[in-house]
């Protein structure tokens, strides 16, 4: 399954996160310490998006190739430092598609987007949750992913109003119900705010220097990486962070 993370907090070089750390996203994405659920490397694209300083809406660089293999990112990460940022490495489920659309993060306005996992019984299991979207939404879907499909219902939650947290949980939700036994590792930011879900695959955090990080795996042995429970939902901003059942009202 995918790896993923986000961060906030003081300006970093993106490459720290995805390349400079002892576990960091790139090795993740080759090595990875728990692929709970299936798979063994992601090799089927990756996509990193941040926010300049100040910018309201992130930049998204995204391709359908491992990350170790673009010829320009390392030099891009190098030379390119933000205060908030996600990024994500694919293995694609059988049968879904391999092309740069598919790759997370996905993104509207000021939300980028992940997911870590797989929905079960996928596509059936999701047609009567899919009516529910706007026809339009279904017609621009990213990619026939389910990941994207994820997308779509938590951008419909956000664009009605739902703060970040409660977006992912009345999706997972959902899904669950639908589609049960799902693995849906959920990551949401705006750049101020970063949401996620445990439900099938490992998510730990970090808090320091001002700030958090999150991801499928530690980066680094520095003994403050704490393990979300299972079935949790986090919330976290630069200073504060909270951590809740999914099964809370």
């Amino acid at each position: 399954m995918c790896r993923h993370l986000a961060y906030l907090g003081p300006a970093v070089p993106l490459r720290e996160l995805l390349f400079d750390a002892p576990h960091a996203l790139c090795r993740q994405a080759w090595a990875p310490r728990d692929m709970r659920g299936g798979g063994t490397i992601n090799v089927d694209g990756f996509g990193v998006g941040w926010f300049p300083d100040g910018a309201a809406e992130p930049v998204r660089y995204r391709r359908a190739t491992p990350i170790w293999s673009d010829p320009s990112l390392a030099a891009l990460a190098g030379a390119t430092a933000s205060g908030a940022v996600l990024a994500a490495v694919r293995s694609a489920t059988v049968g879904m598609p391999v092309t740069e659309a598919a790759a997370a993060p996905f993104t509207d306005g000021p939300w980028l987007f992940s997911h870590n996992g797989k929905v079960t019984g996928w596509p059936d299991s999701m047609t009567a949750l899919a009516e529910r979207l706007p026809v339009r939404d279904l017609l621009t879907l990213d990619a026939p992913t389910d990941s994207a499909l994820l997308w779509a219902l938590v951008r419909q939650r956000l664009r009605a109003g739902a703060d970040p947290g409660a977006a992912l949980r009345e999706t997972a939700r959902a899904v669950s119900a639908a589609a049960p036994d799902s693995r849906l590792n959920l990551l949401l930011t705006d750049g101020r705010r970063v949401a996620a879900t445990t439900r099938g695959h490992a998510l730990s955090y970090v808090v320091r220097r001002d700030g958090v990080t999150v991801s499928s795996e530690p980066l680094d042995d520095d003994p403050g990486w704490e393990e979300v429970p299972p079935g949790h939902l986090l919330v976290a901003t630069r200073s504060a962070l909270d951590l809740t059942s999914l099964e809370a009202s």
